[in-house]
């Protein structure tokens, strides 16, 4: 067997070389274009997951808003009702000072000691003829007779009055 010449057999391996360079190409092509399509799905798959996560950070912060949102308003209703309240109060209060002042101021008309005796003469009704009935520091009666009081001082009449009237006297402060 003879050894053919280096130059004979370079030109019988130039198409086996050719053809292998060939599919070496081919396959390159093949192994770039399918990792330009798995680059392309990996792409694909990572945006949509951008895009479901980023709608479901938005619906979450719009509950959260939502929430927040409500929670202020509750909040802001629980504060106003209670600013209401405090100055209804306020107002009762200071109505029932006024009318305290107003019926202790009794004490120094004329007409006191008539409307004193006939304060008297109603505790006695109340309580009996032997009742004790003594003056109130702030004008008007206090009756015992054993077991029994009846105040009939100025302002425990003022105050009953104002009880009596009940939720007429909030028309006093509200529109």
């Amino acid at each position: 067997m003879t050894t053919p010449a280096p130059e004979q057999t370079s030109d019988a391996l130039s198409p086996v070389r050719a053809g292998l360079l060939r599919a070496a190409h081919t396959d390159a092509e093949a192994l770039l274009t399918g990792a330009e399509r798995e680059a392309t799905a990996v792409l694909d798959q990572a945006r949509t997951e951008a895009r479901t996560i980023l709608d479901e950070a938005r619906r979450q912060g719009e509950a959260d808003g939502a929430d927040a949102a409500r929670d202020f308003l509750v909040r802001a209703r629980r504060e106003a009702r209670s600013r209401t309240l405090t100055a209804r109060r306020e107002a009762y209060e200071e109505l029932r000072r006024e009318a305290a002042e107003r019926v202790r101021a009794l004490r120094r008309t004329a007409d006191y000691p008539s409307l004193r005796e006939q304060l008297e003469h109603r505790a006695r009704l109340l309580l009996g003829s032997a009742a004790e009935v003594t003056e109130h520091a702030d004008g008007g009666v206090l009756a015992q007779a054993p077991g029994r009081r009846v105040d009939l001082s100025l302002t425990a009449l003022a105050d009953r009055a104002l009880d009596r009237m009940g939720g007429a006297v909030r028309s006093l402060w509200e529109p």
